[in-house]
């Protein structure tokens, strides 16, 4: 018989139970595995949360004043008056021109200087349904 004595014992790092089972077992439960890993990212995991609900906010309202249009005109105003936060947004494109547009997903915008009025646009990937 092959003695264990020198085996200290391992404690959970989220309760302080006893673990026991497997060597390379780090915790008690799958409960407390799941509430230490919870606590910590969850900083990461509200600041990710928060910047994923600002672009879903910002990407739905593109969606509701665009409608089936596939350009539309709307004032600052309008966006800042659905709760359109600017700093948000998944990603640019800069034509040749030099005009920049701003993603939520598929829905974009680009500030017409000229007119001081955004033009939202949709961009339809190749095997997208029309």
């Amino acid at each position: 018989m092959i003695s264990n004595s020198s085996t200290k014992t391992r404690l959970c790092p989220e309760c302080g139970e006893k673990i026991v089972g497997r060597i390379d077992k780090i915790f008690c439960s799958d409960q407390c595995r799941n509430t230490y890993n919870n606590k910590l990212n969850s900083d990461v995991n509200n600041t990710v949360r928060n910047i994923n609900n600002a672009l879903r906010k910002n990407r739905r309202i593109l969606e509701e004043l665009s409608g089936q249009s596939e350009k539309t005109m709307v004032s600052k105003d309008t966006l800042l008056s659905r709760g359109f936060s600017f700093t948000y947004h998944t990603h640019t494109y800069t034509t040749k021109r030099g005009d920049i547009y701003r993603f939520c997903y598929e829905l974009g915008y680009l500030f017409l200087e000229d007119k001081n009025l955004y033009l939202l646009v949709t961009h339809k990937e190749k095997g997208d349904e029309v």
